[in-house]
């Protein structure tokens, strides 16, 4: 059993889009942010058509983690973890990256599953809510969207799942497959909708009092569109995001150029698994890496 008191931690996640490092304390049962950085290291980028990551890939990811795990134990972290989601999980060379990673820096990766990522991602995002907005509501939504899949989970906070659905589809896998332009035109907007409806064909998720969006995809929806995820938020926000380049997007909402070259998919993948809900989303905080800690550090 971990001390529950003062402990130090990281957490670095090797997603579809990006590499992301979160350092925390864990005092008095909640996690304090201490360090946070990411790189877009787009491992799903091309994945559907050769099936396996690119050795030079491969390389860079190694050294990536190499730099993050550097930085956690700079700032002092008495653990850390390391997890790997969709890409790696549907590469076929998958295992290949992660025994790079433990023989370049010596950190051991889990590749987690679809279940777990859907559980770990609810529980860091029920632990980043404030007490008042969980009042009232019996049922908790999450939508984490990330690069090559997304979750959709119903329960109850802190950390009880009722409902999981982890789809295979991302805001970097629905741009490579679809929007191939930028900014996008119609008829790639109108495939990439087809395309989020056959992923979400025939779930039926029960309704949540309170639903919130998170991931990189939501973070940045929310500087664009605002706190509340509502259709005419996002309607206003597609067109202001098919209106003009990622390039300008990211200059007018000072948002990464490579975060807002993948937002129109992102954007309409949560409009898809927003209507699921059927209840208003907001931009939530947390996710998977809080998730992961959070079980580490009280198991």
């Amino acid at each position: 059993m971990h001390s529950p008191v003062g402990v130090r931690a990281a957490c670095i996640d090797i997603g579809s889009n990006t590499t992301r490092l979160l350092v925390a304390d864990y005092v008095d049962g909640a996690l304090v942010e201490v360090h946070q950085e990411r790189v877009f290291t787009r491992i799903g980028n091309g994945l559907a058509a050769s099936g396996a990551i690119a050795d030079e890939k491969i390389e860079e990811v190694v050294a990536v983690v190499r730099g993050q795990l550097a930085v956690a134990r700079d700032s002092g972290a008495a653990e850390i973890r390391g997890v790997a989601t969709a890409a790696i999980r549907t590469a076929a060379n998958g295992a290949l990256l992660v025994e790079a990673i433990a023989a370049g820096t010596g950190l051991a990766v889990e590749i987690v599953s679809g279940e777990d990522e859907a559980r770990l991602a609810f529980r860091g995002a029920a632990a980043m809510l404030d007490s008042e907005s969980l009042s009232g509501s019996d049922r908790l939504g999450v939508l984490d969207v990330g690069g090559g899949s997304c979750e959709v989970v119903v329960g109850t906070a802190p950390d009880r799942v009722e409902w999981w659905a982890s789809v295979a589809i991302g805001s970097g896998s629905l741009t490579d497959h679809c929007l191939h332009n930028d900014p996008p035109t119609s008829a790639e907007l109108d495939a990439g909708r087809r395309e989020i409806a056959a992923a979400l064909a025939g779930l039926a998720p029960p309704c949540p009092g309170l639903a919130v969006a998170v991931g990189g995809s939501a973070t940045s929806l929310g500087r664009v569109a605002g706190p509340v995820l509502n259709a005419p938020a996002l309607e206003h926000a597609l067109a202001v995001l098919t209106g003009e380049s990622a390039a300008a997007v990211a200059e007018r909402f000072l948002i990464d150029p490579q975060r807002a070259r993948l937002l129109p998919a992102g954007l309409l993948i949560l409009q898809g698994a927003s209507r699921l809900l059927e209840t208003t989303i907001t931009v939530g905080r947390g996710g998977i890496r809080e998730g992961v800690l959070l079980e580490a550090l009280t198991t």
